[in-house]
């Protein structure tokens, strides 16, 4: 348990960024999957799922949720699966 205010305050802080890195985190999970879904049944709305994908990467690496680097690697890999299919 924080002691302190400061601990206090920086406790709350750190539940309410948890919860916003979180849903980031999930957006990115999601449509990584529904894109995935899309490109193995080779749907010709694989490509607007990875772009979305790529915005929620994007997103996220803006706001240091992930890395940038993590970013570039997951958005690689996303678009050689789409090449594959292709």
């Amino acid at each position: 348990m924080p002691n302190t205010k400061s601990a206090i305050k920086a406790a709350r802080q750190n539940l309410k960024r948890r919860v916003t890195n979180l849903k980031a985190l999930d957006a990115i999970r999601k449509s990584a999957k529904s894109f995935k879904k899309l490109a193995s049944a080779g749907g010709t709305d694989a490509q607007k799922a990875l772009s979305a994908a790529f915005a929620a990467l994007d997103k996220a690496a803006k706001k240091h949720i992930i890395h940038k680097n993590t970013a570039s690697r997951k958005k690689s890999r996303l678009a050689k699966m789409i090449a594959k299919v292709k």
